[in-house]
């Protein structure tokens, strides 16, 4: 796809300071890629109406907007500082690799609800430059039962890390399961070397919002989705 070959050869750390505006030539590459993002042919996006979340402050976000982009559904970000231990989750924590992948994907198909995260997506995005400074998570519960997931992204020692995503089968939902993953996925980021863990739910997902807030990540200030029109 468009957008990761213009990635190419980024480490994580390297993304987060184009994606701010830190490095000379940022504004180049934001308008590559949204160059990437509105061509059809590039087939990063489908066509029509189709939302991002961007940061606030992110330079690619005002390029959106000035492109005729709109502001959309509103999030809240949430941010769990790592400048001390993590206590332990409670669930045995696996990092997931090509011998687990098909676990690691279960959950999340059943978390979501959705059939596209499949064992063969997982390793095409295992594969990708920027997974080099991630890691997949398994939660399993004291019957060895797989009952959640996450993934988390360095983007270096010292610089915050991102929880994204993270679910929790269906089958083993309202056992504090999401709290528990999401309290490995700091401790995970934190042995990564990151000084905090950033995570985003949608406002209107009382239930998300809360799961993080009970797993030590305080709320900020909601920010919009980027919408490109249809």
């Amino acid at each position: 796809m468009g957008i990761t070959r213009h990635l190419n050869g980024l480490r994580a750390s390297d993304l987060w300071e184009y994606w701010f505006g830190e490095k000379s030539g940022a504004a180049a590459l934001a308008r590559q890629l949204l160059a990437d993002l509105d061509d059809p042919e590039r087939r990063v996006l489908p066509p029509g109406k189709v939302g991002l979340e961007v940061p606030n402050g992110a330079l690619l976000r005002e390029i959106l907007l000035e492109a005729g982009w709109n502001l959309d559904e509103p999030w809240t970000p949430l941010r769990r500082d790592l400048s001390k231990p993590v206590e332990d989750s409670g669930l045995r924590i696996e990092v997931a690799g090509p011998q687990t992948a098909a676990t690691r994907t279960a959950v999340h198909r059943s978390a979501f609800g959705s059939p596209v995260f499949t064992e063969e997506v997982w390793h095409v995005l295992a594969a990708g430059p920027v997974y080099a400074d991630a890691r997949c998570l398994i939660g399993y519960d004291d019957q060895d039962n797989a009952v959640a997931a996450a993934t988390v992204w360095s983007a270096g020692p010292g610089r915050p890390g991102l929880l994204e995503p993270m679910g929790v089968h269906a089958d083993h939902r309202g056992r504090g399961h999401g709290t528990a993953i999401s309290v490995a996925a700091a401790a995970m980021l934190r042995e990564m070397g990151a000084s905090s863990a950033l995570v985003a739910a949608e406002s209107s997902n009382a239930g998300a919002v809360a799961t993080y807030k009970a797993a030590g990540y305080d709320p900020s200030p909601e920010r919009l989705d980027v919408v490109r029109p249809a």
